[in-house]
């Protein structure tokens, strides 16, 4: 009862990154709430899952072990959780916000009418007082996301239902083992007291996964260009300085969007958090919603023709100048401080 729980991504036996970065950020909010940490962790062939969770600090793991369960498909495991929640009753409840959790937070919201806040970069325990009712509420969750565009940044808090849900997106917390010789306990649920036949009626028949060729998010160094490169032949000044001092190439929003750079690349609220050793950022802005992708970077160098622009603000260095001007420098004087 009242108890933080995090709900587990797993993929062929193996925990996602996210869950264990939520683990972790589970640990301290339920510290904070001298209550217990839950991890649930539903598959198949997953036995001995739980010695990779109790070192994160989870002091309960509910583990669900059937072939029905892999891989992951929408309506047993929103019927597994959702009577688990039922019995426990969390007061929060935490997911990835990939496509796993995109997928099952709703629907598990949904059937509980207990709300979610999608993509979070903060979770945090506070106090709200609500004047026109007369009535104050602890230790809420308070939910913090980039909102209107990025514009601003909104606390959400979900006062009279429960569980709270929110899912963060992987890279956002820090992943760190609480007490490497931790000893939680299990707890074995029989999968068959909440599956009913309705829930089995999809069934997978082949899965084809494409793993990604792009590989920011473990980079240590990032060279990312904005909107502020101004034409795609410009952005491929990038690639040309990340091969010269071995990086990797991020993008924001804005670049994206104007076809200077796939996906894949995007750095930010909408796309992949970092943390690299230096990130050069080129002709970026600096709206909240790209900071909050790589503002836990070691070391920010910002290449904007604005002296004013937001980045600097977060910046180690400034260089202010055309980007199509100053990178083509950079790249000549590093080749002759290397040879």
């Amino acid at each position: 009862m009242n108890n933080v729980f995090v709900i587990c991504e797993i993929d062929e036996g193996k925990v996602a990154d996210v869950s264990l970065e939520l683990l972790t950020k589970g640990r301290t909010l339920a510290n904070e709430l001298k209550c217990k940490l839950e991890a649930v962790a539903l598959g198949h062939n997953i036995e001995g899952i739980e010695k990779e969770l109790y070192p994160y600090g989870a002091d309960v793991v509910h583990v669900g072990d059937d072939e029905r369960l892999n891989p992951y498909t929408t309506l047993p495991h929103t019927a597994v959780i959702t009577g688990l929640f039922e019995e426990e009753k969390p007061q929060i409840a935490l997911l990835g916000a990939t496509t796993f959790g995109r997928d099952l937070g709703p629907r598990v919201s949904s059937a509980l009418q207990s709300g979610l806040t999608a993509d979070c970069t903060a979770l945090e325990i506070g106090d709200h007082e609500d004047k026109k009712a007369g009535k104050t509420y602890k230790d809420l969750l308070y939910q913090i996301r980039p909102a209107f565009g990025g514009n601003i940044v909104a606390t959400i808090i979900n006062p009279d239902c429960r569980p709270q849900m929110a899912t963060v997106r992987e890279g956002v917390m820090k992943k760190e083992i609480y007490d490497k010789n931790y000893k939680g306990k299990l707890n074995k649920l029989d999968i068959n007291k909440y599956l009913k036949p309705e829930d089995l009626v999809v069934k997978v028949i082949e899965r084809h996964m494409e793993k990604s060729k792009v590989n920011i998010k473990n980079a240590s160094i990032i060279v990312s260009g904005g909107y502020g490169m101004g034409s795609k032949e410009n952005f491929n000044l990038l690639y040309e300085l990340a091969e010269v001092i071995g990086a990797e190439v991020g993008a924001s929003r804005a670049a994206v969007d104007a076809g200077f750079a796939e996906h894949d690349r995007q750095v930010g609220q909408t796309g992949v958090t970092v943390r690299p050793k230096l990130y050069i950022a080129c002709g970026i802005s600096g709206q909240i919603q790209h900071v909050a992708g790589m503002e836990d970077s070691s070391m920010i160098i910002a290449v904007n023709n604005d002296p004013n622009a937001p980045i600097n603000k977060i910046a180690d260095y400034v260089i202010t100048g055309d980007v199509a001007e100053v990178i083509p420098k950079m790249i000549k004087y590093y080749k002759q401080n290397t040879k």
